[in-house]
């Protein structure tokens, strides 16, 4: 299977080129992206073996070049992470100059450290794995948690969607809103949402179980939701069991329409089922994850963060600040 046909146009600086290319999670973002840039991905194949085996090789030369791989880590996740791993080797052994492993979701991010004895700290394995490899520096967005970022021996560009998710909400919303952070762990990230939107802030106590993966429960709302438009934001929707449960317990406490905003459409099953049921009035996702189309709800909402993708590359290509495209809101 190839990725791209055509040889890309390149940007320069001096002497310097960058290439973009993608592998095969996040194709249709990654050719967005390139538009931005004014550029095409490069020409890649990709092929599976019988075996499962992955074989990568590039179609031009990259010597010399700055050269982004960009590649989600989606279902199904260890191959997306490997596969990317092996784009990585390849431009190393090509003679790439610069190369930055573009992911807009960072897999394992949960796994940022040990909650229970003899658990891995998967976060910072996936690192090891990019580093490896042959990655100089990572660029991704709205991470679990601060701390992956020191899992990274190099730099590590991390943007945020915050501003395309307040920006749809101020302009297709109006009437009291409040912002409701799903747990105490996302309280910083909601503060700085509920900032934009000149909003009040409510918080929802809730307790996960060690014994079992993806179980919650949400005990009580700390904050006043009677009669408002709850706002709740998190950083991704996986099996979609917290949120469900926070919208409930919204409701219940008086709210009268519920809204949830999340950057990673991570959607595993039974996501989609409990979505459909529940009484969330609309969900606002962005595409650093591709959504198939039989998970598309009338009531999701995707938001493309090609720009923000396209001008971190674009900085970190120029040597350029990151954090001053965003204010310094992408740190958490």
């Amino acid at each position: 299977m190839a990725n791209g046909m055509t040889t890309p146009k390149l940007i320069q600086t001096g002497r310097r080129q960058l290439m973009l290319f993608s592998g095969r999670c996040n194709a249709e973002l990654a050719e967005e992206v390139g538009q931005h840039l004014g550029i095409k991905c490069g020409a890649v194949d990709l092929v599976d073996f019988a075996s499962g085996e992955v074989y990568v090789r590039f179609r031009e030369s990259v010597r010399g070049t700055d050269s982004f791989v960009f590649q989600g880590h989606a279902a199904p996740i260890n191959e997306r992470i490997m596969e990317q791993a092996l784009m990585i080797d390849a431009l190393k052994r090509a003679s790439a100059k610069r190369i930055s492993a573009v992911v807009p979701f960072y897999g394992y991010a949960r796994g940022d450290k040990k909650g229970r004895s003899r658990e891995p700290i998967s976060a910072r394995l996936v690192a090891d794995i990019l580093k490896v490899a042959g990655a100089d520096r990572i660029i991704t967005m709205d991470l679990h948690s601060g701390q992956i970022q020191g899992f990274f021996d190099g730099p590590v560009d991390h943007l945020t969607a915050l501003p395309p998710l307040a920006r749809y909400i101020r302009d297709n919303h109006q009437g009291d809103l409040i912002v409701v952070s799903p747990d105490a762990g996302r309280v910083k990230w909601a503060e700085k949402f509920a900032a934009r939107l000149n909003a009040p802030l409510a918080i929802l106590h809730k307790r996960r179980t060690t014994k079992e993966r993806n179980v919650v429960q949400v005990r009580e709302v700390v904050g006043d939701v009677r009669g408002k438009h709850c706002v709740m934001i998190d950083d991704m929707i996986d099996t979609a069991g917290t949120i469900v449960q926070g919208a409930e317990a919204l409701v219940q406490a008086g709210a009268a329409r519920i809204t949830v905003g999340a950057t990673h459409p991570v959607f595993s099953d039974p996501a989609i089922d409990r979505l459909k049921n529940s009484v969330i009035d609309e969900i606002i996702v962005t595409n650093t994850l591709p959504i198939p189309p039989e998970k598309r709800l009338d009531k999701i909402v995707v938001l493309s963060i090609a720009d923000i993708l396209a001008d971190a590359i674009r900085a970190v290509f120029e040597d350029e600040s990151v954090s001053d495209l965003f204010a310094g809101e992408n740190q958490l």
